[in-house]
């Protein structure tokens, strides 16, 4: 039987990259981990409706809050890198583009969820 592959395409590494699967899975798993996680931040959010600073911080204080809220900002943006990387890579025809934007799209992931627990920390631990 013949080979379905013509000789260009193997000269230039254009199979498969091997990862189509697992950042379908990744994608797919933070989705159903966030159903749970959003339900749970939406419904904190509107209990401390008309409550003050300090009341916020006592709720947020809690260990099981303060651990299922990072959970929540950490599959979140973890969720949306993974988003932007798929639609950079299907639409960014460039090579040198995509690996900066690429990297940019990391960078830029690392650096709010950072943020972000930091400031659910302080929160959290007072300060």
């Amino acid at each position: 039987m013949s080979e379905m592959r013509t000789t260009l395409k193997t000269v230039r590494g254009l199979g498969s990259a091997k990862d189509g699967t697992m950042h379908f899975w990744l994608v797919r798993i933070s989705s159903v981990a966030l159903v749970p996680l959003t339900l749970f931040a939406i419904g904190l959010v509107f209990s401390l409706i008309g409550k003050d600073y300090d009341a916020a911080r006592a709720v947020v204080g809690q260990p099981l809050v303060a651990v299922l809220l990072i959970l929540f900002v950490a599959i979140s943006i973890e969720h949306m890198r993974l988003g932007i990387q798929e639609t950079i890579v299907d639409y960014i025809h460039g090579e040198l583009l995509k690996v900066s934007i690429l990297m940019l799209n990391t960078a830029f992931s690392l650096v709010l969820g950072a943020v972000s627990v930091f400031a659910l920390l302080k929160l959290a631990f007072g300060g």
